[in-house]
């Protein structure tokens, strides 16, 4: 049975073909006569929550601007992740505290740059995947010192996910998603005696989901 065609798939296809052409998301919009966040994590999700797809004309300038031909960009999406799940993938490292640092990421919230570790691990069906190494005590009690994070930035978090964000001022946090709208975003700590935090979505930089933690 071929794989199913799913918002996480095309998007995973649009990166992968950005790597190939040696792009960031936003370099390859760009390079397509795109608005540079057209491409960007942010954008893939509405402020209500709901999974927004690529349009077919961006699609065809991509391929244009690229010369990557359809077939190219359908054997991305359709390509088999079941393939990858038996072998160890690297996926890049770094501690939380570096993440609020610049050159880490895009600013879609995707891994770039240098100063990246690695780990190997075979559990996630995201090409973008990285992991961030808890550091302190602020996580406590869910998260230790030491543990590993790791986050698929391109799975849509969801009311009662836990997710890492990072806001306009550099701080990086890892919370529980409550609510979002098209205006603000609320968040909860891990530990229940703190209360719950609401940002403004103009203050928030990208904000990806944690789909695995080594506890």
């Amino acid at each position: 049975m071929p794989p199913r065609l799913t918002h996480a798939r095309v998007w995973s296809a649009i990166d992968a073909l950005a790597r190939r052409y040696g792009l960031s998301p936003s370099g390859l919009a760009k390079r397509a006569g795109l608005d540079s966040t057209a491409f960007n994590k942010s954008k893939r999700i509405t402020g209500e929550g709901r999974q927004r797809w690529p349009t077919t004309e961006s699609i065809a300038k991509v391929l244009e601007a690229t010369g990557a031909s359809f077939n190219d960009f359908t054997a991305l999406i359709t390509a088999d992740s079941r393939s990858r799940r038996g072998t160890a993938q690297p996926i890049p490292l770094i501690g939380l505290t570096q993440a609020g640092g610049g050159g880490f990421f895009d600013d879609g919230g995707f891994p770039v740059g240098q100063g990246w570790d690695q780990i190997r691990f075979p559990r996630v069906d995201d090409d973008n995947a990285y992991a961030l190494e808890v550091t302190g005590d602020s996580m406590q009690p869910l998260y230790r010192d030491g543990d590993v994070l790791i986050i698929s930035p391109n799975a849509a978090p969801r009311k009662g996910d836990r997710v890492v964000l990072r806001t306009t001022d550099g701080e990086v946090m890892a919370k529980i998603l409550v609510r979002r709208t098209a205006k603000s975003v609320e968040l909860a700590s891990f530990n229940p005696a703190h209360t719950n935090l609401v940002f403004p979505v103009d203050r928030i930089d990208w904000m990806a989901r944690i789909v695995w933690a080594s506890q």
